[in-house]
């Protein structure tokens, strides 16, 4: 109770709070692309930007890409404009709150980047939306900030970036598919808005474990999808999706491998006896959405077309850590390999429902 008052009196001492976005406009032209959970920063949060991720333009630098993280209105609407992207939501950089272990510090900056991304949005609301950043340590507090982000500053949802760091040490790490986070997800579903379960880059001790052979791991090649992905399966085993059926979870990067190995996960299931009432590949059916953010890859989409529909799938692109025109000439190539319905559903129609932006 101490941090939830703790985030009162912090939310009363703020003498201005941005415009609710919640009647803004999108654009539509019926042919751009809709991209979800694109990265964005405050300048206070420079420092968490991994080493281990550089600027994946061609002859792009590190001062590139905190470039890019910090721009809204510049370079990164002309990359929109050049992409024919309609819009994007925006979502605060990875490990973002989840990388501050102390609860008050934590709490007290999610209402803080909340509010400027509301703010540095809302004079383009036709371009652009965002997901609140929460902070996990406490779960009422998380739902509160959450209901506060969507009610009153207009967001669209939130993004967490895997497990929570929490203790002195910051080696606790907590795990939203317990019991004590139910008052969070049940907000998620009376809100009616999606979560997405972001990737992170491993606490120290876990990259030290896990990669201390191999370094070049740690990041996309494996170390964000795998850890995503045990968070992810950690929600379906434990009953969130149960309990709370009308959750709707986003994951990236094609589902973080997990619609892959479907087959597998589900056959190793059914004879093990978990919190879960149904199987993985239903709750990906009935639950979850994933974006394509930089898996651009034209026969990996067919297979989880099969697996899951391409009603889950949303077009993204992960900027500004992916180079968008690859994206945009996957997309292009698609005109051979889908419908003109299956494209748009892929482009923008499936994020419409998702976020609920034509409600």
């Amino acid at each position: 109770m101490v941090l939830v008052s703790a985030y009162f009196s912090f939310v009363a001492s703020l003498s201005t709070v941005p415009l609710a976005l919640a009647a803004a406009k999108w654009r539509y032209n019926g042919t751009g692309s809709i991209v979800v959970g694109e990265e964005w920063t405050v300048p206070e949060l420079l420092y968490q930007i991994s080493p281990v991720v550089v600027s994946p333009f061609p002859g792009g630098t590190h001062a590139e890409l905190v470039s890019n993280l910090l721009d809204v209105h510049n370079q990164r609407l002309d990359m929109m404009d050049a992409n024919q992207i309609d819009f994007m939501v925006l979502g605060c950089n990875s490990p973002c709150i989840q990388g501050i272990t102390d609860p008050v510090t934590a709490a007290n900056t999610s209402v803080y980047v909340n509010n400027q991304l509301a703010a540095s949005i809302s004079n383009n609301t036709e371009r652009f939306g965002g997901f609140a950043s929460l902070a996990m340590h406490n779960a009422s507090f998380a739902a509160l900030e959450l209901k506060r982000a969507v009610k009153e500053l207009g967001l669209l949802g939130a993004m967490i970036h895997g497990y929570q760091q929490s203790g002195p040490d910051g080696q606790t790490f907590l795990y939203y598919d317990q019991p004590e986070y139910d008052v969070f997800w049940k907000m998620v579903s009376d809100l009616d808005v999606p979560v997405y379960l972001h990737t992170r880059l491993d606490a120290q001790p876990i990259l030290d474990l896990l990669y201390a052979h191999a370094p070049f791991l740690r990041g996309a090649p494996q170390g964000f999808s795998a850890g995503a992905a045990a968070h992810v399966l950690g929600l379906c085993v434990n009953g969130i999706f149960d309990r709370f059926p009308d959750v709707r979870l986003i994951v990236g990067h094609m589902g973080e491998r997990i619609p892959s190995d479907l087959y597998r996960i589900d056959t190793e299931f059914s004879h093990t006896k978990t919190a879960m009432k149904e199987n993985i590949t239903t709750y990906f059916k009935t639950n979850m959405y994933k974006t394509t953010s930089s898996d651009f890859s034209t026969s990996l989409l067919k297979f989880h077309t099969g697996e899951i529909g391409l009603d889950r799938i949303m077009y993204s692109t992960d900027y500004p850590k992916a180079y968008p025109p690859d994206g945009t000439a996957w997309l292009n190539s698609l005109r051979t390999a889908l419908s003109k319905h299956e494209l748009a559903s892929l482009k923008r129609e499936v994020a419409i429902k998702v976020l609920r932006l034509n409600n």
